[in-house]
């Protein structure tokens, strides 16, 4: 073939993948194969924690207490109960002092302290039936998990005339970890074959309909091998491997959904194999990597936190989404090569379409208005245009409406309660709260140590004064201490309300600005919580910025407009209200906790609303864009902005919708976890992306661009030079010229003298309609 007028960005790319197709499936399966080898036991080197900021006063307080003072610090607890007898009865005071000195004898337990050795009535349900041992189990988080694997069977259960049950926070942590994993394999079993049943009835081809499914596999496994290899040299929580598995296949099936759906349709209109591989990598395959990046910055601006359950996020969320779009990007045309025309093989939708009649296309695939496959979407697009300002209003106040739960939001930090109502360590921790004295877990502590080591050692009257400060503060219920080691006390403070209130959170402030003679550093529950909304509220702005400034930057190559990107950026924010309030309205306020079975906590974790909103600005982005390139490719064709964007919802409502619904099946099959941070982040992401796809890309974006007409497109003289220069976008889609039939060279070079006439759209080229119809 001749020469093309400039190198299309992708040329190489596309002979490379079109060149070699067994090659490249040969060496994807190989590499899938060392990735399941690199990859397997990640999840029993993740952790679960994560929410606290490493660099916090109160980090480092809990830090000085467990190195100075380890008994202060039990994290597995001993509940025994005596049934109906006293706790203070001969038989059971000999079985829980027993219990106690059995627990002390394991070499990686220490600071073992019960109720019948120090007679502490914090150790004591008030109904004396109940009593406690604490302890604290040594080493880091796997470690702490492995010891209480071994010792756990040994203790749980029936001792004489006592029962015994575990909890704590490495109970709690240790029991959220297995139940993550158990679901995350559930979800995957109830979201496969809901996906390909879905994919299926999109795609109509049975074997179209694995082309997603194996880019996503890829994807995951890829993914987890990443993983496995960051936790050599950084924390990874758990949860991040929810956030693999849903958007490996979401991207994966939105990626492949695009670009088979712009395969089937070039070969429709007439191209070879080859050729139709090569204009859709050039057009549909530039936008799969326009949307990649703008979801990986969105997911990358969660590495400015300084929380390693955030940043957990940003590490598999990029690697997932580089992953799935080089999977599209390069398995999928060599798949497509290879297949060509059976793509469209095994259509299992004839049996549905038995009776229809065997002469002509049915209406349902040329559309009731002659306008061929989404001519539902393009009525839509130009009744909304018609009515453009009462859509707009319309659907902003709605929209707006749904978000106002959220100013209501109230932050905590997670514990037990995460965890299902009937989980050992939830029952357990739930027992202490209800039946034992004084709030054990709601507690703070204040660490005094010497500034200087070499003045004399703090007295006890300098200790006692301090004392006397704190106890005068009014927030303050009860002060017990100091316990002394060497240079270095520490105090409890009760605080008076809840735990992590607004009471005990003011308390935590007051009492950092205490006057003391000594250094004094502040931790507990509602110290961590101030510490983690800190550090958000720190870093929170430069993560917007980036994903701001990155988003339109991305979005004004592909457009070359300056408007554009600024409305995206706005209108994808809007897209997020309903998800933001019904977090609030479920979650925090506890409506529809019995129907979805989870336990309502009164607040929301620090970090959950900045990992959402994240992921979801990303995939609505991932939508966004798919949108605007269509639209733009056509503007540029046809000048005619109306038409352009009718047009560009006609050929991508369906697609988008169905790409939504099957991403939305994925998560909610995580928001099936018995874990409730999991559950609100699957069921959330959920609505966010049926949300966007079916009301701001149907509804608010026809209007708004409407209302912006041709202006819509406008660019400053620099900017629009610029864009001529570095944009892309897919209206540059070259034209082949014909050639002598013995021509040797690459087939799949194209010529972009000429803008491409958009085809005629097969039957039903993308297959959206069988699951959404205007």
């Amino acid at each position: 073939m001749s020469e093309v007028n400039g190198p299309p960005p992708v040329g190489g790319w596309t002979r490379f993948v079109t060149a070699r197709p067994r090659l490249s499936l040969l060496a994807a399966l190989v590499l899938t194969a060392l990735a399941v080898f690199a990859g397997s036991g990640v999840a029993e080197r993740m952790g679960s924690g994560g929410w606290e900021d490493p660099a916090a006063e109160s980090t480092y307080a809990t830090a000085a207490l467990e190195r100075e003072f380890p008994s202060s610090q039990p994290n597995v607890l001993l509940l025994v109960d005596s049934g109906q007898a006293s706790v203070d009865a001969p038989a059971v005071a000999a079985e829980g002092r027993r219990l106690a000195e059995r627990l002390a004898a394991e070499k990686e337990v220490t600071g073992v302290g019960s109720y019948w050795q120090t007679g502490s009535p914090a150790l004591r349900a008030e109904d004396g039936r109940q009593a406690l041992i604490a302890a604290r189990i040594e080493g880091d988080e796997k470690a702490r998990a492995e010891v209480l694997e071994r010792i756990a069977p040994d203790f749980r259960g029936a001792h004489g005339p006592v029962e015994v049950s575990i909890g704590g926070p490495v109970a709690v942590q240790h029991e959220m970890t297995t139940i993550i994993q158990e679901d995350l394999l559930r979800a995957e079993l109830i979201a496969l074959p809901v996906t390909l049943v879905l994919l299926v009835m999109v795609f109509g081809s049975a074997i179209a309909a694995l082309l997603p499914l194996g880019v996503g596999i890829v994807a995951i496994l890829g993914t987890n091998a990443v993983l496995r290899g960051i936790t050599e040299f950084a924390d990874v929580s758990v949860f991040a491997q929810n956030l693999t598995t849903a958007l490996g296949l979401g991207l994966a099936i939105d990626y492949a959904l695009f670009i088979v759906r712009r395969f089937r349709e070039e070969l429709a209109a007439g191209a070879e194999v080859r050729e139709a591989v090569g204009i859709t990598l050039r057009t549909a395959g530039r936008t799969v990597l326009f949307s990649a990046l703008t979801v990986a910055v969105s997911l990358a601006a969660m590495l400015v936190f300084p929380q390693y359950f955030l940043r957990s996020f940003a590490y598999a969320g990029i690697a997932v989404v580089l992953l799935a779009a080089g999977a599209a990007l390069i398995l999928l045309p060599a798949a497509l090569m290879l297949l060509g025309h059976r793509v469209n093989a095994l259509d299992l939708r004839r049996l549905l379409r038995r009776g229809r009649g065997k002469g002509g296309a049915s209406s349902e695939e040329t559309g009731a208005d002659g306008e061929g496959a989404g001519g539902g979407w393009a009525r839509v697009a130009a009744l909304v245009m018609r009515r453009a300002p009462l859509f707009a209003f319309a659907t902003v106040a709605g929209l707006v409406l749904l978000g106002l739960p959220f100013l209501g939001v109230k932050f905590g930090t997670p514990d037990d309660r995460q965890l299902p109502s009937t989980a050992e360590s939830h029952v357990v921790q739930q027992q202490i709260r209800d039946g034992f004295p004084g709030s054990p877990a709601g507690g703070l502590a204040v660490v005094a140590q010497q500034a200087d080591s070499r003045k004399a050692a703090t007295t006890p009257a300098a200790y006692a004064e301090y004392r006397d400060r704190v106890a005068a503060l009014p927030g303050v219920l009860r002060v017990d201490g100091p316990v002394t080691s060497g240079g270095a006390a520490y105090f409890t403070v009760q605080p008076k309300g809840e735990a992590v209130g607004e009471e005990a959170q003011r308390l935590v402030h007051e009492l950092r600005d205490v006057p003391a003679p000594f250094e004094t550093s502040v931790t507990g529950r509602a110290a961590v919580l101030e510490d983690s909304k800190a550090a958000i509220a720190d870093r929170l702005p430069l993560a917007l910025v980036i994903i701001a400034v990155v988003t339109l930057l991305l979005v004004f190559l592909l457009t070359g407009s300056v408007l554009i990107p600024i409305q995206a950026v706005v209108l994808n924010a809007l897209s997020l209200t309903a998800m933001f309030g019904a977090v609030v309205w479920v979650f925090q306020d506890g409506n529809l906790s019995g129907l979805l079975a989870f336990t309502s906590t009164g607040d929301i974790e620090t970090t959950l609303p900045v990992l959402m909103f994240c992921i979801a600005f990303g995939l609505s982005m991932d939508y966004g864009v798919f949108l605007l390139s269509r639209i733009k490719e056509e503007y540029d064709r046809t000048h005619d902005h109306e038409h352009a964007v009718r047009f560009g919802l006609q050929r991508t409502g369906g697609l988008i919708t169905a790409a939504a619904v099957i991403l939305a099946v994925v998560m909610v099959g995580i928001g099936t976890s018995r874990v409730t941070n999991t559950k609100m982040l699957g069921l959330g992401i959920a609505l966010a992306v049926l949300m966007d796809a079916m009301v701001v890309r149907s509804l608010l974006v026809p209007a708004v661009m409407k209302l912006t007409g041709a202006s819509t497109w406008w660019a400053p003289a620099p900017l629009r030079r610029f864009h001529q220069r570095f944009g892309l976008s897919e209206g540059e889609i070259p034209q082949p010229v014909p050639q002598r039939p013995d021509s040797d060279s690459d087939s799949d070079a194209v010529s972009d003298s000429q803008p491409k006439t958009d085809p005629e759209p097969d039957s039903n080229p993308d297959g959206a309609r069988d699951i959404v119809r205007a």
